[in-house]
């Protein structure tokens, strides 16, 4: 729980904020992973960090538009 006197935020804006930025922040490292794991040779791997990756992008696009809608 998030006080907004503190934060500013209200529960489901923190909320979805925080979804954003971990999904922001995942789909940015796992360029990093997609790389090692080519590096070793595991293309299945890769092609699950790049599917990860993926589903990363998508979710902190959805949080875009759910925290757009919230506050219009």
């Amino acid at each position: 729980m998030t006080d907004p006197a503190k934060t500013g935020a209200t529960d489901t804006t923190y909320d979805l904020t925080s979804v954003l930025y971990h999904a922001l922040q995942g789909a940015q490292v796992y360029d990093q992973y997609i790389r090692d794991a080519e590096q070793d040779g595991k293309q299945e791997l890769a092609e699950f960090f790049r599917a990860v990756q993926q589903e990363d992008k998508q979710r902190a696009e959805r949080a875009q538009q759910l925290l757009s809608r919230l506050h219009s």
